[in-house]
């Protein structure tokens, strides 16, 4: 079994998810008593948040470049950034260590392709939808991405900062989410990514009948895949 590099605390919450998702994963994978194998450095979100408001994005590539530095160091074998903001500066990251970084919106295009799905929508921080570096990636594999009107991306905003990445979970909050999904379905979106930890705690397929993509499950099942090779 390979080392799993996690560079986290981007919300911790997210981090939490991907250590649970990986660990529950090689159980069912391997049997027994068999867990994940994982180096993680944990990052001062606020710290990082702060930077990204002040648009000081080589310091933010610095400090997740030190992070993988330390986890290659500590015997990873390639790295997961448990983020999609900070992916940003993932080439950055990539360019600082000889292992390989999985970046995210790969992962998240190869199985969008392999449903066989051209068009969808992304859902994820007000930052990630408002900029190219994601959905670029994602286009560069060959799909058609939408994303919400401009208006809502404030109040998608609020949802996953004021309210998900501290745990709560509210009913409102889901039929406003389920309400973008539907309005992406409209403009010809044939699925939507869920491209935020935190609204995989929120959204889940059960609640829409497009097919969703959540980003994080996506993330880990390419990862144990890795590892588990």
């Amino acid at each position: 079994m390979q080392t799993i590099g996690l560079i986290g605390g981007m919300s911790w919450e997210s981090s939490a998810a991907y250590y649970e998702m990986l660990n529950t994963g090689v159980q069912e994978r391997v049997g027994g008593l068999a867990s994940a194998k994982v180096v993680l450095a944990s990052l001062d979100f606020a710290e990082l948040t702060a930077l990204q408001e002040q648009e000081r994005w080589d310091d933010v590539a610095a400090l997740l470049s030190d992070a993988a530095r330390s986890v290659e160091a500590a015997g990873a074998d390639f790295v997961v950034l448990c983020t999609t903001t900070f992916h940003q500066v993932a080439d950055q990251v990539a360019d600082a260590v000889s292992i390989p970084v999985l970046h995210l919106a790969d992962v998240v295009a190869q199985a969008c392709k392999a449903q066989g799905i051209d068009s969808v929508g992304f859902l994820g921080t007000e930052f990630a939808m408002s900029h190219d570096f994601f959905v670029d990636r994602l286009a560069s594999h060959g799909l058609t991405v939408r994303v919400p009107d401009k208006a809502d991306h404030a109040e998608l905003n609020r949802i996953i900062y004021d309210e998900l990445v501290h745990g709560e979970v509210l009913d409102t909050s889901r039929r406003t989410v389920v309400g973008l999904i539907d309005q992406l379905w409209d403009a010809g979106a044939g699925g939507v990514v869920l491209g935020c930890t935190e609204l995989e705690l929120l959204v889940h397929q059960a609640d829409s009948e497009l097919p969703l993509f959540p980003s994080t499950t996506l993330h880990v099942t390419a990862a144990l895949d890795r590892a588990l090779a």
